[in-house]
């Protein structure tokens, strides 16, 4: 490693405010930036696995069905050790994923919302897959060295992406059901939806529970399709629905037959040239007046100040062979390039932004 010279403490943020200088002219006060950032960092792999280890414990749910809960009656509901369980819960409360008051454990407004298996908002199912294969973050830096993970998603794709739209349903349906007071789907007249890489199909399905005349054309791989059927049925809309199974890059689509297409946070996954890809073919799907809605984690032009975007794009690079995140300004280049007018953008809920574009008229 390179000699760095006389080394300063690692932890400046709790020294003095004044310190004299260790380097410069002398007398010259000196205080060196906060390692904060860093052990932020640091701490950021043990929250994760403290926060799935409390999921695979059952402690949210068991915390909501129960109550507050003293340390030794919560353990042997558990089944755990009851120092350790303490150690973990201290933890979550201070990761203000929990409320503790006179060693009295309990959800707090977050826990419930995000983290019990019946929130309104319900993470539980998408924590574990969030990050993609866990095995590929120890071996980043010989992705960026190859190119490419050792261990694609591609290689076997039902295996992650069908517990993937099953974690991601809740909020991407939230999502698509409240787009609704932007886009109006509701109100047209007997739309037909195609719905490409449909996951568990919530945009669709929203759709389609909001317009009684509406019919969907649902897309996926062979065996996650049967979410989207599972989730068609369950909200009583599969009747109106056609499932074509496939790679949405090489399936039969009817051109010009569809008055609403969508690509949900698919186009990530696909590289930029896979991306401009399915646009185009969402255009040449789409009837004139149509609409696409392409829905997915957009950088900003300096790739700097949308951290999960840049992020997402990171987990992209470790997990996949091509997904990168992409810029706004990419996304309405391609969208214009492949046809498109009327290029907007929208915001249905918080972090979930969607660009709506219309095939104009010839």
């Amino acid at each position: 490693m390179t000699d760095l010279g006389p080394r300063d403490a690692p932890y400046p943020e709790l020294k003095k405010t004044h310190t004299m200088a260790h380097a410069g002219r002398p007398w010259t006060d000196h205080k060196p930036p906060t390692s904060a950032p860093v052990w932020a960092t640091i701490e950021g792999l043990g929250r994760y696995y403290i926060l799935l280890a409390a999921l695979e414990l059952d402690v949210f749910n068991t915390l909501g069905s129960g109550g507050p809960s003293p340390i030794e009656p919560l353990a042997e509901r558990l089944g755990v050790s009851s120092p350790h369980l303490r150690s973990l819960l201290d933890s979550l409360v201070a990761m203000e994923l929990l409320e503790q008051v006179r060693d009295i454990y309990d959800l707090n407004d977050a826990a419930r919302r995000y983290l019990a298996s019946d929130g309104p908002a319900s993470m539980a199912e998408l924590i574990p897959v969030a990050p993609g294969p866990h095995d590929n973050w120890t071996r980043l830096a010989d992705t960026i060295r190859q190119g490419q993970p050792a261990e694609p998603i591609e290689d076997d794709p039902v295996a992650f992406y069908t517990s993937l739209v099953e974690g991601t349903f809740t909020t991407m349906f939230r999502c698509a059901s409240r787009a609704d007071l932007k886009i109006r789907y509701s109100a047209l007249d007997a739309p037909r939806i195609l719905d490409l890489g449909a996951g568990g199909a919530p945009w669709a399905i929203a759709m389609l529970a909001a317009n009684p005349g509406a019919t969907a054309v649902i897309n996926d791989l062979d065996d996650v399709i049967e979410v989207a059927k599972d989730k068609a049925d369950e909200f009583g809309v599969i009747s109106r629905c056609r499932f074509l199974p496939g790679d949405f890059h090489h399936i039969e689509i009817e051109p010009g037959s569809f008055d609403l297409v969508v690509l949900g946070h698919v186009c990530r996954t696909e590289g930029a040239e896979g991306a401009k890809h399915l646009i185009d073919r969402a255009f040449e799907a789409l009837a004139p007046e149509g609409r696409l809605i392409l829905a997915d984690y957009f950088q900003d032009a300096d790739r700097k100040f949308n951290p999960h975007a840049v992020l997402m794009g990171a987990t992209m690079m470790a997990s996949t062979r091509r997904g990168f995140t992409f810029t706004h300004g990419e996304f309405s280049a391609w969208l214009r390039a492949a046809g498109f007018a009327e290029i907007r953008m929208i915001e249905p809920i918080g972090f979930q932004q969607s660009f709506v574009a219309v095939k104009p008229r010839e």
